[in-house]
């Protein structure tokens, strides 16, 4: 059995979310220490939306954590803020979970599980890959992970999944990061190299991370690929509304997943759940992840994972 590290939780569809509360109960009954931050309400598509000018609720669940708690020896705190995902993690990191569940320091955040999928250029939008994102900028390392469909809402297989993941991780997430809340800023980079010890070190001070992306229908393998291309069409949709005027809505007529081979659009239509390593900076920041790395980090081992696992 794997060693059952802390965890921060979160998501962009708020704390009642069945995706949240299932993968909650899941990494309670094995073991894992775990705290919940999420969303009061669906925060979804909102990106890195920060909440400045207005104060955030936030509240304890303990009915909820009554209600998914499985081990009684493994700590379980739940909490809701009326934020966004990223004022969650921000938070959850800077303070807020100090003050209120010291006896828990996260050594990893997960974001999900979502609803629907978080492919190609869908990451730029998601509040759950922005949270997995914050947390990592903070430098806590992390792992979004999305359902990639709507029509169920069987989250046992991308539970399934995730944790095949976190087993993956857990052989060098090992201690509480060095490197959180970036004491010493961009002077504090990985070592220079392209073998395993220097991809996870990209990965466990924050500068990499990943994405989890699980198909309607999943056999139980995967692939660690690079993003695909998939273009929407018709998203806007013009209402007559007579006592307002005009007004627009924003989604999609029509999704075209291109087909390009080795790519995460392409392995959720093959049926495999899609393992996607993600710069946390943009490319010229001082922490940018070098292609070199970025193209490393893609490499596939036997078992469809990172080679660098």
């Amino acid at each position: 059995m794997p060693m059952a590290f802390p965890i921060l939780l979160t998501n962009d569809d708020g704390i009642n979310s069945p995706g949240l509360q299932e993968l909650a109960s899941s990494l309670n009954a094995r073991g894992h220490p775990l705290v919940v931050l999420a969303p009061l309400t669906e925060q979804s598509a909102v990106g890195m939306k920060l909440t400045l000018r207005d104060d955030m609720a936030f509240h304890e669940h303990t009915d909820i954590a009554d209600s998914i708690r499985v081990n009684e020896e493994a700590p379980l705190r739940v909490f809701s803020l009326d934020g966004s995902p990223c004022d969650c993690v921000i938070v959850a990191i800077d303070g807020g979970l100090r003050a209120w569940a010291p006896e828990i320091e996260p050594w990893m955040c997960i974001s999900g599980i979502n609803r629907g999928p978080n492919l190609s250029v869908d990451v730029l939008h998601s509040g759950t890959v922005s949270a997995a994102r914050e947390s990592a900028l903070y430098g806590l390392p992390s792992l979004s992970v999305s359902l990639a469909t709507y029509s169920h809402e069987d989250y046992s297989d991308s539970i399934r999944a995730t944790l095949d993941v976190i087993a993956g991780l857990s052989s060098f997430v090992t201690n509480k990061p060095d490197n959180l809340l970036r004491p010493q800023g961009s002077k504090k980079k990985p070592p220079q190299g392209l073998g395993s010890d220097a991809i996870q070190s990209w990965f466990l001070q924050g500068n990499l991370f990943l994405n989890l992306n699980v198909p309607e229908t999943w056999g139980g393998s995967f692939q660690t690929v690079p993003l695909g291309a998939r273009w929407y069409h018709n998203a806007t949709d013009m209402i007559q509304r007579d006592s307002i005027g005009i007004a627009f809505e924003v989604g999609a007529a029509r999704i075209v997943d291109e087909e390009i081979e080795m790519t995460d659009c392409n392995a959720i239509i093959s049926g495999e759940a899609a393992l996607t390593p993600l710069a946390s900076w943009p490319q010229n920041h001082p922490l940018g992840v070098p292609q070199s790395v970025m193209d490393e980090s893609n490499k596939m081992g036997k078992d469809g994972m990172p080679e660098w696992f």
